[in-house]
């Protein structure tokens, strides 16, 4: 079997930690690396959890790269009440045995992508996209040379998750985003609209829970931390699963129904910063429609995944 090379650029966070796990466990990826970004907590904390999370999983062959602390032209935001003070959940934060790779992610990016094929590299994008717009401010040819640039993030029918219109990830650096999407990037989106429609049910997360291995009872411990903060906060019972959406597209593109469009990202308005305007009429767009928006999603498929790989 051809595996897909892949590099998971990511800021866990809870739900990136039951992406990372779907991750770790499918076999069907060559992980490249797992670089990280400030955003829902500092990069040093995203850094340490991505780690933690590659030991609980067993995958010291997979390089962490620390990357950009900061937003390209604004001020660090997090979203500890969704993720906890550390991002971990209810996980207790410990110091992995392995430490980060040498070199920033932006460079190790690079690296791994120009050293290869093109098209032969995909990314999960999972968090703010700096990193990525810092590598190809790098290395502008590394825009095209990717493979699919798996994407969680953005609204439209949905509205906003942490503004009215805005969501979290493109919110946090919406300079990084309209950067890398105005490149010829091959970049497929799954925003709220798709993410939404992933919720972990009770039922899911028992599912989970019973699995036993040490992935699993993570992966279950981040879904019941999820569960109780949306039923807080927002008044939800079965919480959104986001970041773990762009990963299973890539191992089963069946479970997400796709539509052809042009994002373009607000950066200027205070009032609407990250809005992701999704146009998909062409003639309206007035150029190519270059990216793709998840309209549908399959959550007992995504689930069944998860389940199949924490196992």
């Amino acid at each position: 079997m051809t595996k897909l090379s892949l590099i998971i650029d990511c800021d866990p966070g809870v739900d990136d930690a039951v992406a990372l796990m779907l991750a770790f466990g499918a076999d069907a990826f060559e992980l490249l690396a797992v670089t990280t970004v400030g955003g829902n907590v500092p990069v040093v904390k995203t850094a340490r959890n991505a780690r933690m999370l590659r030991q609980i999983a067993g995958r010291p062959d997979v390089p962490v790269f620390m990357g950009a602390e900061q937003p390209l032209a604004r001020t660090l935001g997090t979203a500890t009440d969704f993720h906890g003070p550390e991002g971990t959940g209810d996980l207790a934060p410990f110091e992995p045995d392995l430490p980060c790779a040498d070199g920033h992610a932006a460079d190790a990016i690079v690296e791994l992508v120009m050293s290869r094929p093109a098209k032969s590299v995909a990314m999960a994008v999972l968090g703010p996209m700096t990193n990525l717009a810092l590598a190809i401010r790098k290395e502008p040819a590394l825009a095209e040379r990717l493979g699919p640039v798996a994407v969680m993030g953005g609204a439209r029918s949905e509205g906003g998750n942490i503004t009215a219109s805005a969501e979290f990830n493109i919110w946090a650096d919406p300079e990084a985003a309209a950067e890398v999407l105005a490149t010829g990037a091959e970049v497929v989106l799954f925003g709220l609209d798709a993410t939404h429609q992933v919720r972990a049910t009770e039922a899911q997360i028992a599912a989970v829970e019973a699995i036993g291995t040490p992935m699993a009872e993570t992966a279950a411990s981040m879904l019941r931390f999820s569960q109780r903060v949306e039923r807080t906060i927002v008044g939800w019972d079965a919480s959104p699963l986001h970041d773990p959406c762009p990963v299973a597209w890539l191992l089963k593109p069946e479970l997400f129904e796709l539509k052809d469009c042009l994002v373009r990202v607000e950066t200027q308005s205070d009032l609407t910063r990250g809005h992701t305007a999704v146009e998909f009429r062409e003639a309206v767009a007035g150029e190519p429609l270059k990216h793709r928006w998840a309209v549908r999603a399959d959550a007992d498929g995504v689930f069944a995944l998860i389940g199949e790989k924490v196992a």
